[in-house]
């Protein structure tokens, strides 16, 4: 069993002991820690909560509405929902801040509090922080009986989402109806399958082929939308009846993408091709992490903006974001950040430009695909026991290659012209990421391969 806590939030499986899985008094501890920073920061003691449709929600859901009233919180509940739509709610009521009940990509065992401030933004890590310490410390009281916060379901908010989303001056329904693209979608029985066909119905998609859309919670495949997981759409799309495949994670925030003849667009590939569609159409930045694909960085020189990288997370992206007044952002997962509509990735909004952008376009999926720089990503990891001192490593690592252009605000990234090595320590075990990307796949191979067999020699020595 395993209880991960991390600034973003609390995580783990459920069932176990307490203190070891994400057990419903894990769930209550944390939620009572989260709702305690609240009141001590702000005079909103509002909250709204939602959750995905994974099996333990609807359990985690009424252990957190509960814990919540229990400090004297009024709660306003989405009940089934996707994160950026909370988000989006957020500052739409007023509130304080938000807690989505999802594992985003992780497996049907997995559940967590994903945790919002009143911007409907994730948390920073100093507030992460403080609010692990309250935890720690079971820093909260609870209120006396007359005192108990409110409990309230609303309803109506992916209708309020896919609104805002076909309001965006970039968003074109007209052109995408006029298209008449015949789409296939898969949404992991999780609540991409009800919200999906609500904002293809909306942007004039009417030939949409169902997979997976009963938002029950049994997944039918690993929810992460990586390639090997994607067999059975990509089946689909094979038989040549289907212009484009849209996937989406069980909480809706990431989104990847098929061409029409079943092979994938590829996860890094999907912000790649929205951002171009909003840099030809609004001249700015650009920012995602250190371990997305360089495409982008390509992508935005050609349109006269400037490209920086963020620390892996989020919320690091985010803050770039804003600090580079990027216009568009976000990570190599098929997470994409639009400002424009909010700070948060947004399945919703990274299809409605893709399929306004392809419309504009006027050619098939793959071949949108190959007008854009091809590179290559190979992860993998080195396993290292716990007396080995990683940090070490990687500062020996650093000055083996100080000759190249380094970055070091996440681990150490090395560059070698249009070919990188991005090297990141785990949190949680003692082992050390190794990202490495370049024009083929043979060559971002070699690359890992090489820095493990440095650190190999820098152990052994």
């Amino acid at each position: 069993m395993t209880l991960i806590k991390s600034i973003s939030g609390i995580r783990g499986t459920i069932g176990g002991k307490v203190g070891d899985a994400l057990t419903p008094l894990d769930v209550v501890k944390f939620t009572a820690a989260y709702g305690t920073w609240i009141k001590q920061n702000s005079n909103n003691h509002r909250i709204v909560i939602g959750r995905d449709a994974r099996i333990s929600g609807e359990m985690v859901s009424k252990l957190v509405a509960g814990t919540l009233q229990g400090l004297g919180i009024d709660v306003i509940d989405l009940d089934l929902s996707t994160t950026p739509t909370v988000e989006i709610a957020v500052p739409e009521e007023n509130a304080g801040g938000g807690i989505i009940l999802t594992a985003s990509h992780n497996p049907i065992q997995w559940n967590a509090l994903k945790l919002l401030n009143s911007k409907g933004e994730f948390i920073s890590d100093a507030e992460g922080k403080a609010i692990l310490e309250i935890a720690e410390r079971e820093a909260f009281d609870f209120v006396e009986v007359k005192k108990l916060g409110s409990y309230q379901r609303l309803d109506g908010y992916f209708e309020k989402h896919i609104e805002k989303v076909l309001a965006l001056p970039l968003v074109d329904v007209e052109a995408i109806r006029a298209k008449n693209f015949r789409v296939v979608i898969d949404c992991v029985n999780s609540t991409g399958g009800i919200v999906l066909p609500m904002l293809l119905k909306a942007l004039g998609v009417t030939d949409v082929k169902e997979l997976y859309c009963k938002p029950d919670g049994h997944f039918p495949h690993n929810p992460e939308p990586l390639p090997e997981n994607l067999r059975e759409i990509s089946k689909v799309l094979e038989q040549g009846k289907y212009d484009l495949g849209i996937v989406v994670d069980p909480d809706v925030d990431r989104l990847a993408l098929l061409s029409e003849d079943g092979t994938p667009f590829g996860e890094e590939y999907t912000l790649v091709a929205v951002a171009d569609y909003v840099l030809q159409h609004t001249k700015g930045n650009t920012v995602s992490n250190l371990s997305s694909t360089r495409a982008l960085k390509d992508v935005t020189l050609k349109h006269g903006g400037n490209y920086e990288a963020a620390a892996v997370g989020e919320v690091n992206v985010v803050n770039k974001m804003k600090e580079t007044n990027a216009i568009i952002g976000g990570e190599g997962n098929g997470g994409v950040i639009y400002p424009e509509s909010h700070y948060g990735r947004d399945a919703l909004v990274g299809i409605a430009l893709f399929l306004t952008h392809l419309a504009k376009y006027g050619k098939r999926v793959s071949m949108l695909r190959a007008s854009y720089p091809n590179y290559h990503i190979s992860k993998n990891k080195i396993e290292l026991t716990p007396s080995i001192d990683v940090d070490d490593i990687l500062l020996k690592i650093k000055k083996k290659y100080a000759k190249q252009p380094i970055n070091d605000i996440d681990g150490v990234k090395i560059e070698f012209d249009k070919e990188w090595v991005h090297l990141r320590k785990s949190n949680t075990e003692p082992i050390i990421r190794i990202y490495s990307e370049s024009e083929t796949e043979a060559t971002a191979d070699y690359l890992a391969n090489k820095i493990i067999q440095d650190i190999k020699e820098i152990i052994s020595q």
